[in-house]
């Protein structure tokens, strides 16, 4: 069992929170880590869920019956039942209770119409395990089967990423009649996993697989809600001409393997530049999350090809190379980056061994030496200066 870093303990004591992430990224544990399970009311237990579907005021009762009166209730699957959060949002009113309430999709919630507490609850979410959990990581492993903590520990990882992806991402979506034709909904993941770390082209995507545009959006758009994957909007250039496409990336590396079918990454292909390009994208999104850093992740690419990974604010720019030898090339989209904007810092994350740092201040690094320096910075609030 490994250590998470969200305090979702010491958190809850300053609000009411809503802890968001896909299926088995572990949520659950962590909630039964920090706290008695007295204060957790699961919602996929019957027992539980049917008496509060049929009076959603019996939930004050049922707190005023706990113990550890000092600590938040939680209530876990709250996508569940949506119309309990009129009920929170009372207890939280008269009553100054905190709550932490869990779930893995946004989206249920917003279809419902029910209001999500109004500025009452902080949001919060966990994601797969981070190398800064992890401690020691085999990258290789972590690229090809991703972070999911049931997939790192299993001896047989592609049967565990088979059955995630059969009973949730294609069962469970489609029970909750977020999708209704499951062979087309397979056929879209498959193409779009293809496509990860990518620009999102609509219609080459529905060409692909024969399905309307509109539905691509949507589909999109439920992967985004359920937590399975996030946009990378482009950052804008004050001077050059920048594309205005959002890059997609799935919320696991391992997850977006299996489903576009990439049972190995030999060390020479795209693919593995690309699992690790993402891997270190969830690395970033990870901490600035966790570390409470509200400055959105961008990326850039001009309209003549010129690119750069990653952007956080004003603070950070970073190149991704799975190359154990940097060339002069590779330095171009960072080199004219910096006559968009003023930056801090601009690394180039790659498997060089000897961090290097070049004239016009541009560092090289070992990714291992970037993610340590990452890390260590959090709880600082200072983006990896």
């Amino acid at each position: 069992m490994y250590p998470r870093i969200l305090d979702i303990a010491n958190l809850s004591k300053k609000k009411s929170l809503f802890l968001f992430g896909p299926r088995s990224t572990g949520k659950t544990t962590l909630l039964n880590q920090q706290f008695p399970k007295e204060r957790i009311i699961n919602l996929l237990k019957s027992s539980l869920y049917l008496p509060l579907a049929q009076a959603p005021e019996r939930l004050e009762e049922m707190i005023y019956a706990m113990p550890f009166k000092d600590l938040p209730v939680i209530i876990d699957e709250i996508q569940k039942l949506p119309p309990l959060l009129d009920e929170i949002h009372y207890l939280i009113e008269s009553k100054h209770i905190h709550f932490i309430l869990t779930g893995s999709s946004a989206r249920k919630l917003k279809s419902t119409g029910v209001n999500l507490l109004a500025g009452r609850a902080w949001q919060c979410n966990l994601f797969p395990l981070c190398s800064a959990e992890l401690g020691t990581i085999d990258l290789d492993r972590y690229l090809l089967y991703g972070g999911l903590p049931q997939v790192l520990t299993s001896e047989d990882p592609l049967e565990e990423l088979d059955a995630y992806i059969n009973t949730y991402l294609k069962e469970e979506i489609m029970a909750e009649a977020l999708v209704q034709n499951l062979i087309h909904f397979s056929s879209f993941l498959k193409t779009a996993a293809i496509s990860n770390a990518q620009q999102i082209n609509y219609s080459n995507i529905s060409r692909d697989t024969g399905i309307p545009v509109s539905s691509v959006r949507a589909w999109f758009e439920i992967l985004k809600d359920s937590f399975l994957g996030f946009l990378l909007e482009p950052w804008q250039s004050p001077k050059r001409k920048a594309v205005a496409t959002a890059k997609f990336y799935f919320f696991d590396v391992g997850v977006a393997n299996f489903l576009a079918g990439f049972h190995y990454l030999p060390r020479a292909g795209t693919e593995y530049g690309r699992a690790f390009e993402h891997f270190i994208a969830m690395e970033l999104r990870a901490y600035l999350s966790y570390s409470r850093i509200k400055t959105p992740l961008y990326y850039w690419r001009s309209r003549d090809g010129l690119e750069v990974d990653f952007i956080i604010g004003n603070d950070l720019a970073v190149e991704v190379k799975a190359s154990h030898s940097i060339q002069k090339k590779d330095l171009h989209g960072l080199r004219a980056l910096a006559e968009e904007g003023d930056f801090k810092k601009r690394v180039l994350v790659c498997m060089e061994d000897q961090a290097r740092l070049t004239e016009d201040g541009i560092l090289i690094e070992n990714w291992r030496d970037f993610l340590k320096d990452l890390w260590s910075s959090l709880g600082a609030k200072s983006a990896l200066t």
